[in-house]
């Protein structure tokens, strides 16, 4: 499945607000990433189309299996991404809106080796 960097936002943002919330309505993206109403309605019917996300008779929005592991995968880059650039010196926002850019960038093969010779090296400090 062919998922764009934007949708791949859209479901971080899912997950996450999941985690906090426990249930998640389309009011709640629109808060959290500051966009319009109608930009996040148009959002949630092609994720709903493509299988990612399901939405009850009252509006609550959840992630399908595809949809949750997409979500965990870039969040999980995102956390790593941050915790690296942070730990070499870089202030915490910038860290956090980095690594929400370079998340979608970079290969699989690339984060394992990145999250590998992280936990080596933090390993070693201790």
């Amino acid at each position: 499945m062919t998922i764009h960097e934007s949708s791949e936002d859209y479901l971080e943002n899912i997950l996450i607000l999941s985690e906090r919330l426990g249930r998640v309505r389309s009011i709640d993206i629109v808060n959290e990433m500051n966009y319009s109403k109608p930009s996040i309605s148009v959002a949630m019917k092609k994720l709903r189309e493509k299988g990612c996300i399901e939405v009850d008779r009252e509006g609550f929005i959840t992630l399908t299996a595809a949809g949750r592991a997409i979500a965990e995968k870039i969040y999980g880059r995102h956390r790593l991404l941050e915790k690296v650039l942070f730990s070499l010196g870089v202030d915490k926002k910038t860290a956090s809106d980095e690594a929400c850019r370079i998340e979608h960038d970079i290969s699989d093969d690339t984060c394992d080796r990145i999250r590998d010779y992280y936990a080596k090296h933090m390993k070693s400090r201790a």
